[in-house]
């Protein structure tokens, strides 16, 4: 809440007061803010966004710059706007998510938390354990973000019902509608593009981010391989357009980590992200970077004191 108007902050009102009008111009009649299908690209690079867990970071694989749970300061250098730390998991809390958060501050990155929805706990508990931990993050520190971004990222086997539930209870404590991330499955494919009219028009409130790091992945005995995040708003059915695309991801083999990346057609994306020495899970905002600042305090809890 703003308690008085000084000198010092009318610039900051000022450049909220232009982001908000960036964003009401940018949104589609899904709710999502973004380009056309036909121009994804901003200058030839869309914004790019970081997310991280506690399996972060993983082991060095190659000479380059690093970073931790306490300095980020390589991910802002090599680009990156904001950073995205996991909240919690099925009813567990992640241990370095205030951590990485502070360190993405610290690097003047915007700052958000997503949490990881499973099936086998009270979806209303999980629901209330992400907003005590949004509550008690947002009064942690003196935040530079404007913004704490709330996402939800729904495992594969959950129901239209179940994901509005999380929703609408995040919503009802926080006033926010979190982004919502899908996993790349047949099943939820399936359950989400079967939903009732009224279920969509609902999960349209919350912008789509994408899970897709192969032109080739994501086939099955139901729905081939999508090709691009466009060729998954038709196999899903819902959306009309993609808020944010997960197109680099973390592969195992023999405990060992491996970039995967997506690198197709328009979007050759390179393995590693920048010159850093490992891999890291990696996002780019469908807009620029005037819309995703809009985006980001649209769909986040205000930091602002």
């Amino acid at each position: 809440m703003l308690t008085g108007m000084t000198r010092s902050r009318l610039p900051h009102l000022l450049a909220a007061a232009i982001a908000t009008a960036t964003l009401s111009q940018c949104v589609a009649p899904s709710g999502n803010p973004g380009t056309s299908s036909s121009s994804p690209l901003f200058g030839g690079r869309m914004p790019e966004i970081i997310n991280v867990s506690a399996y972060d970071p993983k082991e060095r694989h190659r000479a380059g710059r690093s970073y931790s749970e306490h300095d980020v300061s390589a991910l802002r250098a090599n680009g990156a706007l904001g950073l995205i730390a996991r909240a919690g998991k099925g009813g567990d809390l992640d241990e370095k998510c205030a951590s990485f958060l502070a360190a993405a501050d610290r690097a003047g990155m915007m700052v958000g938390v997503y949490y990881r929805v499973q099936r086998h706990v009270s979806i209303t508990r999980q629901a209330d354990q992400f907003v005590a931990r949004v509550r008690s993050l947002a009064a942690s520190r003196s935040w530079q973000s404007p913004a704490l971004l709330l996402c939800g990222d729904y495992d594969g086997d959950l129901s239209p019902s179940q994901i509005l539930q999380f929703m609408d209870r995040v919503e009802a404590a926080t006033g926010v509608v979190p982004v919502a991330y899908l996993e790349n499955t047949q099943d939820l494919k399936l359950a989400l593009g079967n939903a009732s009219p009224q279920q969509k028009a609902r999960l349209r409130r919350a912008p789509y981010w994408v899970a897709l790091y192969s032109h080739d992945g994501g086939a099955g005995p139901v729905f081939p391989a999508p090709g691009d995040p466009h060729g998954l708003l038709g196999q899903y059915r819902v959306w009309g357009n993609w808020a944010m695309w997960q197109y680099g991801g973390v592969a195992w083999e023999n405990g060992r980590s491996r970039p995967k990346v997506y690198h197709h057609g328009r979007w050759p994306f390179p393995p590693y992200f920048g010159d850093l020495d490992r891999p890291v899970e990696r996002n780019v905002f469908n807009g620029s970077p005037a819309t995703l600042s809009a985006f980001w305090q649209h769909h986040g809890l205000s930091l602002r004191r």
